[in-house]
């Protein structure tokens, strides 16, 4: 799990946004190591740290000792438009997100490391941004939502919905917000069905052998680990508020000049295709938020 336990919070109306919010202290007198370095100082030094969430296919994973995935090559093409390297670090999920942006954005980690430059594969809540007044949340590139994975040979007419898993075998990643859902939704009437992997890449290599009949969780997930034998619908999810949501970057939010390009550039390669491409070389649909 990388995020999820956070969504609870993408269900606060908009027209709420920052009515009960009580601005932070801004940080003072903070050591420079910790708060990141400007975009002068980055092209100086010809390299931009980015932190990636590890052990997350597609989006960024280790492969044959080095990183791979969606967000490994959108960190290479920000950088290269930019003119400099990309430093990758595949980091580890915090319990929030909230520790995550302290952990690798603005403050930087209790024992080791140090805060990025760029954070990739943030969601992006305006109601959330309000409250964490150190980030600037720029640059989004995708909009996700969960999905069902399914075996065509298992479902060869009708397409499962949330009630079959009252009687057929579901995997889901463990805590993960497809866990919660379905646990709340159907109850003890599905307690026994229902399948909890480590990963979501776990859960579809047993959908593939057959340990269950589908998989429900991130939809890119989910077409990531697509076999023949194998499809993914996306259907009506009842009393689920929290099924879509939109990705993006995480930047100090002292560093503006930065956030400004970084968010150019995302912006110009989604409307080139560029983008489109690394998500067409791991068998993921790009679906684009809406474009200014």
């Amino acid at each position: 799990m990388v995020f999820f336990a956070i969504m609870v919070w993408l269900a606060t109306p908009i027209w709420a946004r920052c009515d009960d919010h009580v601005p932070q202290p801004k940080p003072q007198n903070t050591a420079r190591a910790y708060v990141g370095d400007d975009l002068e100082t980055i092209l100086e030094r010809g390299s931009l740290r980015f932190a990636l969430y590890e052990d997350f296919p597609p989006w960024s994973f280790e492969k044959a000792g080095t990183p791979a995935g969606i967000d490994v090559e959108l960190a290479k093409l920000i950088a290269t438009d930019l003119g400099v390297k990309a430093e990758i670090t595949l980091v580890a999920s915090g319990e929030t997100l909230e520790a995550d942006l302290r952990n690798w954005v603005w403050k930087g980690p209790i024992v080791g490391g140090r805060v990025a430059n760029v954070m990739l594969h943030v969601p992006y809540d305006s109601a959330f941004a309000c409250r964490v007044e150190q980030v600037t949340f720029t640059g989004t590139y995708h909009r996700e939502s969960i999905a069902i994975a399914y075996s065509k040979a298992a479902y060869p007419e009708n397409k499962p919905v949330p009630a079959y898993f009252r009687f057929d075998r579901l995997g889901v990643e463990n805590d993960s917000i497809a866990d919660f859902y379905i646990t709340q939704l159907l109850g003890r009437q599905a307690a026994g069905n229902i399948v909890r992997y480590r990963m979501t890449q776990d859960a579809m290599a047993g959908l593939a052998v057959g340990q269950v009949l589908a998989v429900m969780g991130p939809k890119a997930q989910l077409e990531y680990g697509l076999t023949e034998a194998l499809d993914i619908h996306s259907p009506p999810l009842p009393a689920f508020s929290v099924g879509r949501w939109t990705i993006g970057a995480a930047i100090h939010f002292s560093h503006k000049p930065l956030s400004y390009t970084v968010d150019d550039i995302i912006y110009g390669a989604l409307n080139d295709g560029r983008i489109n491409d690394i998500f067409k070389r791991y068998n993921v649909t790009l679906s684009p938020p809406e474009l200014r």
